[in-house]
């Protein structure tokens, strides 16, 4: 495997553990969903549309998001990975199928009603195309044996499916800080999801610069045996 193109081995354990803690957190909020509580903060001001198709969804969305984040998290260790491949395998072929059937079809289907606006309205559309479309991607790349390209479109998918924990964290801050702009949430949904992407896609591109850089020896210095 090719270690130039994934986080290092101390972000990649750090980042899980942040997933995993504000994921849990997240499903406390399920209880406000069966049955709907029109009262809470996602479902307030949708009860006009929401057993018009948009139910569909939704339940759909939350039941598959939080199973789709949590197995690729799992997939993304090199021990597990490493250690059990024909779970990996197994574990790869429920992700794909759980992205491409469940998470971005409802994801798009919910874009439309974002409560953000038009401008979030795109950028969650957008999110869901790409996370359906680098999972298909990481899959092809599977079957035709080009692990490298494998791992680095299921990297991107991982990073796409993490967007909500992003977005989650964002809102807190903004909470804290007392941010209440209008314009603030269709940029965190934009933010959420752009900013890992484009850090990760820079690291692809500089990372083996940089680490040639630092490889060199000076002239005349002895090399280890």
């Amino acid at each position: 495997m090719n270690r130039l193109s994934t986080p290092s081995r101390l972000v990649r354990p750090l980042a899980a553990a942040v997933v995993l803690i504000v994921l849990s957190k997240s499903l406390m909020a399920y209880r406000d969903y069966l049955p709907p509580n029109f009262s809470s903060d996602f479902l307030q001001g949708r009860r006009s549309y929401f057993f018009g198709g948009y139910h569909v969804a939704f339940y759909a969305h939350i039941l598959s998001g939080p199973l789709a984040l949590l197995v690729a998290t799992i997939l993304m260790s090199d021990t597990f990975r490493r250690r059990w491949p024909l779970w990996h395998r197994r574990f790869g072929r429920l992700e794909v199928a759980v992205v491409l059937l469940a998470v971005a079809p409802s994801g798009l289907w919910m874009a439309r009603y974002a409560a953000a606006g038009p401008v979030a309205a795109v950028g969650l559309a957008v999110l869901a195309l790409l996370t359906a479309a680098c999972a298909a991607l990481g899959w092809r790349a599977a079957v035709r044996n080009q692990f490298h390209d494998h791992e680095r479109w299921m990297w991107r998918t991982y990073l796409l499916l993490a967007s909500a924990i992003v977005l989650r964290l964002m809102g807190g801050l903004a909470t804290v800080a007392g941010v209440s702009a209008a314009w603030f949430n269709p940029a965190a949904v934009w933010a959420s999801w752009v900013v890992p992407l484009a850090a990760h896609e820079l690291s692809v591109w500089i990372g083996p610069s940089i680490r040639g850089v630092s490889g060199c020896r000076s002239p005349g210095r002895p090399s280890r045996a």
